[in-house]
């Protein structure tokens, strides 16, 4: 195969303004390598791209748009690395309350089978609000199932009206129920089809320049719905364009006896037998995933969905083990309808929280005492964590250099009286609603918590009356 992109690719960048001054905050946490914080601090930023950070004292006093954010907190963009969109159309649908992964799966795939591309679309764009109304600047988010003429375009496209960066996955399902896979045969799509679409959208829509917008990913769903061949053949395709690879991984025991059962192997091996290592693949869950594999991983990525994992009781995956060496790990909300929402900065929190569980019970089977998970390192993993994971290195901190993606959180709030001895620490410790401004390469795209871009009122009744017709009989 050729990789060769298109030049007429379509433009992924917004408008931005010219310059750009953060005045007065509390706190800003860059979150770069050494954990620098400036009290009273800003930044100013030229056409989306950071010049300086520091202390207010020390910045410009003027610029075409100036915001004093005195009273907030101020940190990098949240990073999303895992996430189905679409599936905020079936959050809390009877039947898929209280059951594991593969039930959930069983009861959702026929109503999922009904999507239309307004129905991607609409929910595309309720997700990334919620998103974005919690801090998240960037979102990688895995579509895996294209009925009734649904695209990733569909995505793509309404993803811009929002306005956060979108790393859009070409997911695929071509294993069905009658060949021994999860999936009913009538959402699957075969495998030169997937192969010659995810082609055709890589050359549209992807934008391998610093501060793109959108980002193609290549992503077979799981290895209970798409064969060896698929998997093979995608991670060829994905390397001859230079673009990343993404799928579900080791998520669950049942998974975990799939592989074993089918291909002789466990879910990590299974990825390293057909070449799914290495640093531009990440795992979405790796709950199931043995001291001695980790080695296997060969530096791809995890996205840890801790909700999720709780939600559908799939367990806890063993992140202070990944971290410790050297595995690059980010949060990712996971699925509406897995998760029920998508605030990523309530996923901070929960990866803190369950981290903690963790130890407790590490310590009670004997294993030892270990440090806890601070709230500093759950934002790390929230913010540089996932960039890495991503693959960008123009996000995730506020540094010179990298581009102008910050959310900030007014303190006077209830939710944060009496926690103003380390506001930073605030943000995971105390119960996390929306942020007040979230600004993606200079642009503010959520002012006194309120989604600039997006008619929301409207928004929100056009995706219920969808939701509702999903489920129609």
């Amino acid at each position: 195969m050729r990789a060769r992109l298109t030049t007429e690719r379509i433009p992924s960048t917004i408008h931005r303004m010219k310059t750009l001054l953060v005045r007065h905050a509390t706190v800003l946490a860059t979150m770069d390598a050494s954990g620098t914080e400036f009290p009273d601090g800003g930044l100013f930023a030229r056409d989306g791209v950071i010049e300086l950070v520091g202390r207010t004292a020390d910045l410009p006093d003027t610029a075409d748009t100036v915001l004093d954010l005195r009273g907030h907190v101020v940190a990098p963009g949240l990073v999303n690395t895992h996430h189905h969109l679409y599936q905020s159309l079936t959050r809390a649908v009877p039947g898929a309350q209280d059951v594991d992964l593969f039930n959930w799966l069983r009861t959702l795939y026929p109503i999922w089978g009904r999507l239309t591309p307004e129905a991607v679309a609409v929910s595309t764009q309720v997700g990334l609000m919620e998103l974005a109304r919690s801090g998240c600047t960037t979102a990688s988010d895995h579509l895996y199932l294209f009925p009734n003429g649904c695209r990733l375009d569909d995505q793509i496209v309404a993803a811009r009206e929002v306005g956060i960066r979108l790393h859009a996955s070409r997911g695929s399902m071509s294993l069905g129920r009658s060949n021994g896979g999860l999936p009913p045969d009538d959402v699957v799509e075969d495998e030169e089809s997937i192969l010659r679409d995810t082609s055709r959208l890589i050359e549209t829509w992807h934008d391998p320049t610093p501060g793109a917008l959108s980002r193609i990913v290549v992503a077979p769903c799981s290895p209970f719905s798409v064969t060896g061949d698929l998997m093979r053949e995608s991670a060829r395709l994905a390397r001859a364009y230079g673009v990343r690879l993404h799928t579900h991984l080791a998520e669950t025991i049942d998974e975990q006896a799939f592989c074993i059962d089918r291909f002789g192997r466990r879910p990590v091996a299974y990825m390293d037998h057909l070449g799914w290592v290495g640093t531009d693949v990440w795992f979405a869950h790796a709950v199931f995933v043995a001291s001695d594999e980790i080695p296997l991983m060969a530096g791809a990525g995890v996205a840890h969905c801790p909700t999720s994992n709780m939600r559908l009781a799939s367990g806890i995956a063993p992140i202070r083990d990944f971290v410790a060496r050297g595995v690059p790990v980010g949060l990712g909300v996971d699925g509406s309808a897995s998760n029920d929402g998508g605030n990523l900065l309530a996923e901070a929190r929960q990866a803190m929280l369950l981290a903690r569980l963790a130890s407790a019970l590490r310590r009670a089977s004997g294993a030892g005492a270990e440090t806890l998970m601070t709230a500093r390192q759950a934002l790390r993993l929230a913010t540089s964590g996932g960039a890495q994971v991503l693959g960008r290195t123009d996000i995730g901190t506020l540094e010179r250099g990298k581009r102008a993606d910050f959310f900030s959180v007014s303190l006077d709030r209830l939710a944060y009286a009496g926690a103003h001895h380390d506001p930073l620490a605030a943000l995971v410790f105390c119960s996390p609603g929306d942020v007040d401004t979230t600004v993606v390469e200079g642009r503010v795209i959520v002012k006194d918590r309120r989604v600039q871009s997006v008619d929301e009122e409207a928004l929100i009744r056009r995706h219920n009356a969808i939701a509702k017709s999903l489920l129609a009989d």
